[in-house]
């Protein structure tokens, strides 16, 4: 089987190939030009995949060394994203499938997010836990078999990737700004602010992360000569020490609610997934409960946890193999849950 994906869910134009279990190529095309609005803007974002689609396609067909007419089908990111943005790649889909005679798979970007920890080996056994954590959504799923799972808690306001844009934003980060916040945090005093860790102990299994971003307001607030020292380093070593502290905060609430998850589940593999995934402390954290618990720890390279095609053509892949039934009209659907 070849496998071709495609992912726009947002603002990254990315097509992939997974054949015969394995994958052959990953093309991601970013844009850059909603750094300076300091965040996407929708409509930017769909001209740019108009754009891109086809030549990040024909790249990626290329790369693999496969041809179209050798293609066994397409999978595209139905959902959750922009609308906008989804629309042109599952249009565009919808329409190379049709033209080649081949099924087309609609894939949910949070189930391409979890099975991105199959692309390599090891890869989680059933059942296991996913922590997805990315700008949009932060979920705890109990994932019982292929395309079977039980949301066990959520967020309840901002995902906690959401959450590390917005203090990058108080903090003049620019956008995104998440990687610029691990950055600096490996610099500075986690312990500088002792910001609030909300629900960390509450035995739902639910998050919230607004209450964090909005102390970071306050302490800006009442202190408003901290990032504005005549002396440089003063400012920047201020900077540091709240990107540590507030990163802090958010990471101890993530393994907190990931391990209270892994005790009343009883699994012995985690599954960690998303944007977020890529934190160095999270990583690091979560490596360091896997000791102390003896469990097993699955964590997606790099290049696997943004954003990609690679995952949504390994799910296809996955959905294929298992003779899951092909809805050959697949339609973007901004709010997609993911299937029970």
């Amino acid at each position: 089987m070849h496998i071709l994906g495609i992912e726009s869910s947002c603002d990254e134009t990315s097509a992939a190939v997974f054949s015969e279990g394995r994958l052959k190529s990953n093309v991601v095309s970013s844009q850059s030009d909603h750094v300076r609005f300091g965040g996407v803007v929708p409509e930017l974002a769909s001209r740019a995949h108009l754009k891109l689609v086809v030549p990040v396609v024909e790249e990626a067909l290329a790369a693999a060394g496969v041809r179209k007419d050798e293609l066994t089908g397409v999978a595209v990111t139905a959902g959750p994203g922009l609308m906008g943005s989804l629309l042109v790649g599952v249009n565009f889909a919808r329409a190379f499938a049709w033209s080649l005679g081949i099924p087309c798979f609609g894939v949910n970007h949070l189930e391409g997010h979890m099975y991105a920890n199959f692309l390599e080996e090891p890869h989680p056994s059933y059942p296991f836990l996913c922590l997805t954590v990315s700008g949009g959504h932060t979920q705890l799923v109990l994932v019982r078999e292929d395309f079977h799972h039980e949301i066990l808690g959520e967020t309840l306001d901002d995902a906690a990737g959401e959450a590390f844009d917005k203090v990058g934003k108080m903090l003049g980060l620019g956008f995104p700004a998440g990687p610029v916040i691990d950055r600096l945090a490996a610099d500075g005093d986690p312990a500088f602010v002792q910001f609030p860790r909300p629900m960390i102990n509450d035995r739902d299994l639910g998050f919230s992360f607004s209450g964090i971003k909005t102390a970071v307001l306050y302490w800006l607030r009442d202190n408003p000569s901290a990032l504005s020292d005549p002396e440089p380093r003063a400012a920047a070593r201020v900077r540091s020490d709240l990107a540590a502290s507030f990163q802090a905060a958010v990471v101890d609430v993530l393994v907190k609610k990931t391990l209270a998850a892994l005790e009343r589940t009883a699994v012995r593999d985690v599954a960690i997934a998303g944007g977020v995934s890529a934190n160095s402390e999270l990583r690091r954290r979560m490596r360091q409960a896997s000791e102390a618990g003896g469990f097993r720890l699955h964590l997606p390279r790099m290049d696997f946890c943004t954003d990609n095609a690679a995952m949504i053509a390994c799910t296809g892949y996955m959905k294929m193999r298992s003779g899951a039934v092909v809805d050959p009209y697949p339609r973007a659907d901004p709010n997609l849950a993911i299937s029970a």
